[in-house]
């Protein structure tokens, strides 16, 4: 006699995610957490507890997610249900050469809560009380110990690898360069992550992410201090196993993403997987686009396996008073997000010599630059004095009869981080991002779940991209097929990362999203205040009621009619570590 199926979907439209085969309806029966059948017609449903109508409905694989900050997450509330909510099944943490694997607990923290705008406070205790490793191998077994929500695969950080071998205050000197027994170290260690199934190396050479604490207050991430020497012995060891180098390039460096291409083109061997962060149009450097299509297309064409992180949506940045990162890309900026006190800081800011220099910087337009440095693009989204709230700086400014670099300053002066306003600074162009989507050296990711509390919120990150394709099939305009998108955020990341998922193919895992087409019809670039669990803090997330109607992770119900399960989080047999291949 057949066993009985632990859960039917039937009838739903099927997105079996190669990209390949047609969407057709079809049923499906899971069994021991995978796909045991998909059938044309009706399954047996006798003996089934849960079956689960799909009509009308999308049945795809469950979203990957190879961009989150969740390291720390993962310790406190391993369901990391805002991800899941959004039919997201698997996730990447250690990404932009954070991770919390080898460095003791203060280190960890000081690298990783500046940068990701986590309070130090809630980490750093986190850490203190419940970190207990400092190896890769003892990493992976307390994960696979975790009641985790989705499955979870790792980068190793290269900033965590750097202070575990060199210590925190050596890692960040520009005059140290690692010894031959450190160097050695260092590989052993990344041998060490790669035989557990980490994903490969995250490394950084943006100036801008900067430690917190008081041993290295303010200095760039220990891995932008590292020469390229360095990281070449480091890529030997991910071209040999066909892993992955992730990076991200200097912003005021353009042409430093010509020493990734050296490094992916393998002339002597194999190529080395890269992707880097990330393609943007962005409204301050017309140029940046197309120079970095140019890089991938390029290195590919030689041989090289090159691929751009590409965010889907507009990239909308939110502020309080003067905390925004990309104030760190200028003198002026910098010198106020280095001073911690306020009292420092408003000091600094009435000084006549420092607004005279900012107004320098706000005026060179023709420099490197990622912000667009246009207060006239920028509006007021909360303020003490609601008069000020949905109205740009410029406008302010000019009914003021003062510079707008003095009415920003004197309303941050004023109100402090109370002041909250917002700009997009890139991917604003709708038609120039159908034309990025489509582009086949990108990766459609770069969510950054996880991280930036107050600021970006990215969470439905797939959905979104699903929508611009949907809406643009529905306009007879596609872009692509339903089945290439659905491809894009779920098969393709799988099998370029090498890791078993992204397919709901029979005797695929079972981590699934049923999703309501009908439902893409709200803005799904809203945001909204929610609670992080268990860190007694709010962060803006997204909200899409009735998008995502059930998931499945490894054959379980993570969400039921577009609720979480009370179970997710609290027990295992949800999410696990996924090894590459």
């Amino acid at each position: 006699m057949t066993q009985p199926y632990d859960i039917i979907l039937r009838n739903g439209l099927y997105f079996d995610g190669t990209g390949e085969t047609p969407a057709t309806v079809r049923h499906l029966g899971i069994r021991d957490g995978r796909v045991a059948t998909v059938s044309a017609t009706a399954l047996d449903e006798s003996g089934c507890p849960t079956v689960i109508d799909a009509t009308g409905r999308w049945i795809t694989p469950g979203f990957i997610d190879m961009h989150t900050h969740y390291d720390a997450e993962i310790l406190a509330a391993p369901s990391l249900s805002e991800s899941v909510r959004h039919g997201i099944t698997t996730v990447m943490v250690g990404s932009c050469s954070l991770s919390m694997v080898c460095s003791e607990a203060e280190d960890a923290s000081d690298i990783f809560t500046r940068v990701e705008t986590v309070p130090r406070e809630k980490v750093l205790p986190l850490l203190q009380a419940r970190k207990h490793w400092s190896t890769p191998s003892e990493w992976v077994r307390f994960v696979r110990q975790q009641p985790l929500g989705p499955n979870v695969m790792s980068m190793l950080g290269h900033s965590d690898l750097r202070v575990a071998t060199l210590g925190l205050v050596r890692a960040t000197d520009h005059t140290v360069v690692p010894s031959e027994a450190e160097m050695r170290q260092m590989e052993s260690v990344l041998e060490e992550a790669l035989d557990e199934g980490f994903l490969g190396l995250s490394t950084m050479c943006l100036k801008w992410d900067k430690v917190d604490g008081d041993r290295a207050w303010s200095k760039s991430l220990p891995s932008t201090y590292a020469r390229w020497r360095e990281l070449r012995r480091l890529n030997r060891l991910l071209r040999e196993r066909g892993r992955v180098h992730q990076g991200a390039p200097n912003a005021a460096n353009p042409l430093q993403v010509t020493q990734y291409f050296q490094q992916t083109l393998g002339l002597l061997g194999k190529p080395l997987k890269t992707t880097l962060i990330a393609l943007f149009d962005l409204k301050g450097n017309a140029t940046t686009r197309p120079l970095a299509k140019c890089v991938s297309w390029a290195a590919n064409l030689l041989g090289g396996n090159f691929r751009w992180q590409l965010l889907p949506t507009p990239f909308t940045v939110y502020a309080d008073g003067i905390d925004v990162v990309f104030f760190e890309e200028f003198g002026a900026g910098e010198m106020a997000l280095d001073l911690r006190e306020q009292v420092e800081r408003n000091s600094l800011l009435r000084d006549e010599q420092y607004r005279r220099d900012f107004r320098k910087f706000y005026g060179e337009k023709l420099s490197p630059r990622v912000w667009q440095r246009d207060f006239g693009d920028a509006l007021v989204l909360d303020c003490p004095d609601a008069q000020l709230i949905g109205r740009n700086f410029d406008d302010i400014a000019r009914e003021r009869g003062v510079h707008v670099v003095d009415l920003f300053l004197d309303l941050v002066v004023e109100h402090g981080r109370a002041l909250r306003w917002y700009t997009t600074i890139g991917n604003h162009r709708r038609h120039v991002l159908e034309q990025m989507v489509t582009d086949e050296h990108t990766l459609i990711t770069f969510s950054d779940a996880g991280a930036h509390l107050r600021n970006m919120a990215f969470y439905n990150l797939p959905l979104r991209f699903l929508k611009m394709v949907h809406e643009r099939q529905a306009q007879g305009a596609p872009i692509m097929s339903l089945e290439r998108a659905v491809w894009r955020v779920t098969g393709e990341q799988a099998d370029w990362l090498g890791v078993d998922a992204g397919h709901i193919r029979e005797g695929d895992r079972a981590d699934i999203a049923v999703l309501n087409p009908a439902a893409f019809d709200q803005d799904l670039n809203a945001v909204h205040w929610a609670e992080m669990e268990n860190f007694g803090l709010q962060r803006l997330v997204n909200r899409n009621p009735g998008l995502v109607e059930h998931v499945l992770i490894n054959g379980r119900v993570a969400v039921n009619n577009d609720t979480l399960v009370p179970a997710l989080g609290q027990q295992t047999g949800f999410g696990t570590f996924l090894p590459a291949r």
